[in-house]
Order: C-alpha cells, then structure tokens, then sequence
C-alpha cells in the first residue's frame, strides 16, 4: 500500500491538463486534496497562506508546469526559494511538463528542490512511483 499524503497541489495553467491530472491523482487515492493552481504567482500566494488567512496549506507533493504565461516554472522556482522554510515545509517538487528538451532537463538538475522530470500526461504509474519513492517510511 502506498503513503498517503494530505495535500498535492498541480501548478498548471492548461485546465484540461490539471482536468485529467487531477483525475488520476484521485483514482488512486494517494491524497485527502489536489489544489490546482494556474500559473507561478498564483500558487506562491496560495502556499504564503494569502487564500487561508496566513495558515500555509504546506502539500507534501506539488507537480510543477515549466511553460507558462506571467511566470513560468523556473521563475517560480526562484521565489520559492526565498521563501520561509515554514511556508515550504516538506515539499517534493516533480516537474511536469511537455518539454522534451534536454535543456530544461539539465536545468532541472541544477535545482535542489525538484525531485523529479515528467513528460505529461501524469499517469498512475508515474504518481505511484514518485509517492513510494519520495514518501514511503522506512
């Protein structure tokens, strides 16, 4: 049986996307929550608590969009880390995107908060291999 975790929040702006994703994250019951969020500043000022009056939400697992309008994974990335630890808490970041570039790739290696690359769609089998991974006791 696999971890369960309270909350997972998918940084996304393609609403169909976020449709499915959410869809399969529920299918398998990993999780009491999935936030959606659509874009980088959005999902900053849900984890700064600005949405539950100053009470950080601190999801164990958020899946990270790279391309997006306003700002884009790598930038919210950035903020993320100048952020308080508390706002953070335990979070493993898994990017999940389109690319296909070996760049981006390679730049998501240089980042110490993203634990893992994912070409979307996000499947069972991809979410089940990340919470076991990254969540299971010892």
């Amino acid at each position: 049986m696999s971890p369960h975790l309270k909350k997972i929040l998918l940084i996304d702006d393609s609403e169909s996307d976020n449709f499915i994703h959410k869809k399969r994250i529920e299918k398998t019951g990993v999780c009491d929550e999935v936030v959606i969020k659509f874009g980088g500043i959005e999902a900053l000022e849900y984890l700064q608590g600005k949405e539950t009056s100053g009470n950080y939400p601190k999801p164990e697992l958020v899946f990270l969009d790279i391309n997006m309008p306003g700002m884009n994974g790598w930038e919210f990335l950035a903020e993320y880390q100048k952020m308080d630890e508390e706002m953070k808490a335990n979070v493993v970041i898994s990017m999940l995107t389109t690319s296909v570039s070996d760049q981006d790739r390679e730049m998501a290696t240089k980042w110490s908060e993203i634990k893992s690359f994912e070409n979307k769609p996000l499947t069972e089998d991809k979410l089940l291999a990340i919470v076991d991974r990254y969540f299971r006791e010892n």
